[in-house]
């Protein structure tokens, strides 16, 4: 027979108190509250919500069900949070992974969710597009997990460590003084016009090197993709695409493209379309002042599964892409929400370190509508602690596979078809009221305490 572990002191004292106040405030006991944990799949954040529904059979006018939150502890109903981010809920982070890796997936495989499996036969890379430097920083260990010397240089700053993964030196400036930091907050303001600037010329070179015309080419091929952006440690933002090519169908179906569509055609065409990409800065005395793709390019093809020799296949990419798609610029050192001008001035308080900081505040700088009204557009001072980024995480082309809304909706039409009564012949009337966000502290060391040793979600 086993026995439940301890809980530690501080939790234990908490436990009292929170299922007291539980316990009165649903007038019952605490079950309500423990199945509301347990549909909550281990979120961290849940919402809270106020309101009632009605179920109707709309042919005869019977009321077949009646919710109410009134009934419950504290008057409110507990639904996930769906936060993508891993470092503000594990658990709905883990959801939007395996969302993302289906998604890529399906386009890679096919045979499901509306795409063919002729895909597999397409020209098929995945392709890595990074940023340019705005100055020498620490680096760390090389892919092939050797730790080379960081910078020796005969001129400027140097560094002569081998550092190992982890050091949080790695992606700090050698010398932060003569750091482009407001170049490299525009370029992560500007790096969605980058990649739409470089899938534009993307279809052009292909035009070019196949010997069509942009409109001839554009009839008769398709380029599409599927893309998730990831934070180096310096605090830019790079972009992992799986990219693939498809010929044109009047249905918007993905077919085979024609013969002259091989990988070796799409491989070039990467390379040059990135190179032609440049976009003018706004002139800022910055020594950055044109937007482009860094020298780091790298483009693997991707292999079917059944010729996995090591190289990249179907599976690993799907693997590989979804894992950044619940990460963001925390993983650089800065925060995972919206600054205030308080936060501003507290950054030294929070643990953030100097090189993330003076990001966060070279673009809170930027979005003064007084000093920089020109650059309104961007928001500088909302994206702050994405260090200028505004775009969405994980993209794709309309054609590439399957969306996360229908696959969201399979799981809502697998949970109605489990409904003890028939979905088609019956409509929900519901009202309700956003009360908040979080659980209380007690209400959080009992959640976690449920919830140890669950992978509910995870």
């Amino acid at each position: 027979m086993t026995t439940a572990p301890e809980l530690p002191a501080p939790i234990d004292g908490l436990l009292g108190p929170v299922i007291r106040d539980l316990t009165r405030r649903s007038g019952h006991d605490i079950t309500r509250w423990l199945r509301q944990v347990d549909r909550l799949r281990g979120c961290r954040e849940p919402i809270r919500l106020t309101g009632e529904s009605a179920t109707v059979n709309h042919h005869t006018g019977e009321l077949l069900t009646h919710y109410t939150t009134a009934d419950e502890p504290h008057g409110q109903l507990l639904v996930r949070c769906g936060n993508r981010r891993t470092s503000r809920c594990p658990a709905c982070a883990e959801t939007y992974r395996r969302d993302t890796f289906h998604l890529i997936r399906a386009g890679l495989l096919g045979g499901d969710k509306n795409v063919p499996s002729t895909v597999r036969t397409h020209p098929r890379v995945l392709a890595t597009l990074t940023a340019p430097t705005f100055g020498p920083v620490h680096r760390g260990p090389a892919k092939d997990g050797t730790s080379p010397v960081c910078h020796p240089r005969r001129n400027g700053p140097s560094c002569f460590t081998r550092h190992q993964e982890g050091d949080p030196a790695i992606g700090q400036p050698l010398d932060p003084e003569t750091y482009d930091y407001i170049g490299h907050v525009l370029w992560n303001a500007f790096a969605g016009d980058l990649w739409r600037r470089f899938t534009i010329y993307l279809r052009r070179h292909l035009a070019a090197a196949s010997g069509l015309t942009r409109k001839t080419f554009n009839e008769t091929a398709r380029v599409s993709f599927a893309k998730v952006a990831e934070y180096q440690s310096r605090g830019v933002v790079h972009f992992h695409a799986v990219i693939r090519l498809d010929g044109r169908a009047n249905d918007n179906t993905p077919v085979p493209p024609p013969a002259w569509a091989t990988a070796e055609l799409l491989d070039d065409a990467i390379h040059s379309a990135a190179r032609a990409v440049r976009l003018p800065a706004p002139d800022l005395g910055q020594p950055t002042r044109h937007l482009v793709w860094g020298d780091q390019l790298d483009i693997k093809h991707i292999r079917p599964a059944a010729e996995d020799d090591g190289s990249m296949t179907e599976q690993k990419v799907a693997g590989y892409i979804a894992k950044y798609a619940t990460k963001a610029a925390e993983t650089s050192g800065t925060l995972d929400r919206p600054l205030t001008h308080a936060t501003i001035r507290q950054l030294h308080l929070l643990g953030i370190a100097d090189h993330p900081a003076r990001l966060i505040r070279t673009a809170w700088a930027l979005g003064n509508p007084t000093a920089h009204p020109d650059l309104a557009h961007l928001r500088f001072r909302d994206w702050a602690h994405m260090l200028g980024f505004r775009g969405h995480f994980s993209t794709k082309s309309r054609t590439y596979s399957t969306t996360l809304g229908d696959l969201r909706q399979a799981r809502i039409d697998w949970t109605r078809a489990r409904l003890p009564y028939e979905p088609e012949t019956t409509f929900v009337l519901g009202h309700w009221q956003y009360a908040g966000q979080g659980f209380t502290p007690g209400e959080q060391a009992l959640a976690a305490s449920i919830n140890e040793g669950d992978d509910h979600g995870r």
